[in-house]
């Protein structure tokens, strides 16, 4: 039976991250179509517009991709799996000024470094729940980056 060396697969999750978050090397995204390039596209008043009419805002979309990183590293780390409220982002962010959009793209920032941190500090994946769980942090970030990048198609078409 074949095995994924851990360093190859921490090496190839690495490139995935990178794609979605930060520089898209063609893997699965368009060139300047990552998370961080995009938001830096948008303004205070373009990310409190909602995603739909039964939709929250385009800034709770990325707070929920900084809670739901939050809550999967401090999982992780403690092994501690308490019940969260995943509705609070989605009812509490609305409109934003320019100073709480900033904030809320730092607060991303800040959750992303330390899920890198936290692969930097895994040295091997010990069961399949590990590597599904680095796999839905990627695709749960690339549907709301899809959401949010679907927005934008019809905010600047």
């Amino acid at each position: 039976m074949n095995t994924i060396r851990p360093n190859d697969f921490t090496k190839a999750l690495y490139t995935l991250l990178d794609e979605t978050f930060d520089d898209v090397q063609g893997i699965y995204l368009d060139k300047g179509t990552s998370l961080f390039e995009t938001l830096a596209t948008l303004s205070a008043a373009e990310a409190s517009i909602p995603v739909g009419s039964k939709c929250a805002t385009l800034a709770a979309q990325v707070r929920h991709v900084a809670f739901y990183l939050d809550v999967l590293e401090r999982n992780v780390r403690t092994q501690i799996y308490e019940r969260v409220d995943w509705g609070r982002i989605w009812r509490e962010t609305t409109a934003v000024s320019d100073e709480e959009w900033n904030a809320i793209k730092a607060e991303l920032r800040v959750s992303y470094d330390r899920i890198k941190q936290l692969i930097a500090d895994t040295a091997e994946w010990p069961s399949d729940w590990h590597i599904a769980g680095a796999v839905a942090l990627i695709a749960h970030t690339a549907y709301h980056l899809g959401e949010i990048r679907q927005a934008l198609c019809m905010l600047k078409p």
